[in-house]
């Protein structure tokens, strides 16, 4: 059960805001449910979410395999539910995402991509391990641009994975929906509303 009500005022940006995601995602995603108590955080947080989709620069299968590992590591199981069903939309492989909580002993796995699981790790650690090995490790196949891009958006999926972990927020249902042939597209942000 939740931490946090699902069930915020239904004042008149809320329910645009709901209304816009239920015509993205088919339903209302309960982060934006929780975060619906306090309209300044819900924009603000929306405003951040908008912005992300315009990051290009890393592509997504390493966005997604970074964001998988951090919401793994934290133990946000809205955000794997939903991170799973997105990284497909993506076409990130379905066995790659789910491969990701033993990383290690799959041989699924590239060595740019092991790096970002590795990074994505050290960067969620508490205190984070991220050393100077591992960051030089990365530049062999990063540019500048895309570290920073990878380093921010580990960041945001801890804040997404500890907020949602924190409020109680389970799945939603988004993993079951994989079974379908994955888009090529790229997916709406999880909270694009």
């Amino acid at each position: 059960m939740a931490r946090i009500s699902l069930d915020p005022p239904r004042t008149r940006t809320y329910r645009l805001g709901a209304w816009l995601t239920r015509k993205k995602f088919g339903k209302e995603l309960d982060p934006g449910r929780a975060m619906g108590h306090h309209m300044g955080v819900s924009a603000a947080y929306g405003i951040l979410e908008a912005q992300v989709l315009r990051w290009k620069a890393l592509p997504h299968r390493l966005k997604d395999l970074a964001c998988m590992a951090a919401a793994v590591r934290i133990g946000c199981s809205w955000c794997v539910d939903f991170g799973t069903w997105e990284a497909n939309m993506h076409g990130t492989p379905l066995e790659k995402v789910e491969a990701v909580p033993h990383w290690r002993d799959s041989e699924l796995f590239e060595e740019d991509e092991r790096l970002v699981l590795e990074y994505a790790e050290a960067m969620t650690a508490d205190p984070p391990e991220v050393t100077d090995e591992l960051t030089e490790a990365l530049r062999r196949h990063l540019t500048e641009k895309q570290l920073v891009e990878l380093t921010m958006i580990v960041a945001l999926e801890n804040l997404r994975s500890r907020f949602n972990a924190a409020a109680g927020l389970t799945g939603q249902g988004f993993k079951e929906m994989c079974e379908a042939p994955a888009g090529r597209a790229a997916a709406p942000s999880r909270h694009d509303a």
